[in-house]
């Protein structure tokens, strides 16, 4: 297929799918139904769902989780077009304008030498964008991301203004810093009260340095999360389906007993 037979077969299932929707907003209970705040909590599943298919290396699965993305958000410029606010064709032409206005070193006569710069641009356009309204760097993260991304957010949204540390040394520094202070309020090897209060504010300055480091050497530590999280998952369930196969109960084996099995876990995940 040639470059004019791909476009113009892209456009016609894009229009496919835009001509689908008015049908089932139409004629279908379930569709007719929907508004945005009950697509809502769907869309954050779908998400997910992506996000799952994305760590899994599923590409079957992330085009069909893309696909039920695309469908939200047609979903909600139809309702919008229905309510006279806006509809799909102001919404492509909005992101077109605003990719555009943003890449002034692609599309102007600004230069960027390396991705920093091109961040830098970003997030000095976007501030200018919002005017009077919103002047804050940090105006732009939204308020329900979950914690850890947020926090890499605000990072990078303040390295885009040139607020960071210079060297790697320096934030490694910090986490020691932190580490100390966290440790002072909770210490290990005493028995004594902990001020939870304080222990909690330590262990989130603590969490905080920790994800500037890992951006500083370029790990998403979200990723980095989400895969030991996985790791532990498989190594638990081995270990339930190893001791059931034993005839054993999980509840009633000691800990040095299901240590074994988390070890057999961990041989065979490296292959030795």
């Amino acid at each position: 297929m040639n470059q004019s037979n791909r476009k113009e077969a892209r456009l016609k299932a894009f229009e496919e799918l835009l001509n689908i929707m008015e049908e089932l907003r139409e004629k279908c209970p379930w569709d007719r139904k929907q508004t945005m705040e009950s697509l809502r909590h769907l869309t954050i599943e779908e998400t997910f769902e992506l996000s799952d298919a994305i760590m899994e290396g599923d590409f079957e699965e992330v085009k069909k989780e893309i696909g039920d993305l695309l469908l939200h958000l047609v979903f909600y410029a139809k309702i919008a077009e229905e309510k006279k606010e806006f509809d799909i064709e102001d919404v492509i032409k909005a992101i077109n304008e605003k990719l555009i206005r943003r890449h002034p070193h692609i599309y102007g006569e600004t230069e960027a030498k390396d991705e920093e710069a091109v961040k830098q641009n970003w997030e000095k356009i976007k501030l200018q964008e919002k005017g009077e309204k919103n002047k804050s760097v940090l105006g732009g993260v939204p308020k329900s991301l979950p914690a850890l991304i947020k926090a890499m957010r605000i990072q990078e949204k303040a390295r885009g203004v040139g607020f960071d540390w210079e060297e790697k040394a320096q934030v490694w520094e910090k986490v020691e810093e932190e580490m100390r202070e966290f440790k002072e309020v909770n210490d290990a090897e005493s028995n004594g009260v902990i001020d939870i209060e304080r222990a909690s504010a330590e262990f989130g300055d603590l969490l905080f340095s920790l994800i500037n480091y890992a951006r500083f050497i370029e790990v998403n530590p979200e990723e980095a999360l989400e895969r030991t999280n996985r790791k532990f998952i498989r190594r638990f369930q081995y270990l339930e389906s190893s001791s059931r196969q034993a005839g054993k109960v999980l509840s009633e084996m000691s800990l040095s007993d299901m240590d074994k099995y988390w070890e057999e876990a961990k041989k065979l995940e490296s292959g030795t």
